[in-house]
């Protein structure tokens, strides 16, 4: 009797592990994409060049922390705090894994 279940199982399984692998991919890719936006201020690839900070390679809990605290106006900034509140939360973790590089 245990072999009639084995394969929905099984395909239960293989469905679950291919949706949360797709849906890694697809935030990586939206966290790239979404990154093009700070481009133009901290430098292509988060690495600035000039007076605005690097945000490449920081780890991701600071970039989620720093970008929260520029959205909820607990941190000052001219520029940041506009653009931080045009971001979820989920978008704000997405940034942060793609600047971190995983750190």
């Amino acid at each position: 009797m245990q072999t009639q279940f084995a394969g929905p199982v099984v395909l239960a399984l293989a469905a679950a592990l291919l949706f949360s692998a797709g849906n890694a991919m697809a935030d990586e890719r939206r966290g790239a994409i979404l990154a093009n936006t700070c481009f133009s201020c901290h430098g292509t690839d988060g690495h600035s060049a000039g007076a605005m900070p690097s945000i490449d390679g920081k780890s991701a809990d600071y970039i989620v922390e720093t970008l929260m605290r520029f959205r909820d106006g607990s941190k000052p900034s001219t520029v940041m705090v506009r653009i931080a509140k045009g971001f979820t939360d989920e978008e704000i973790r997405m940034l942060a894994a793609y600047f971190s590089g995983g750190k």
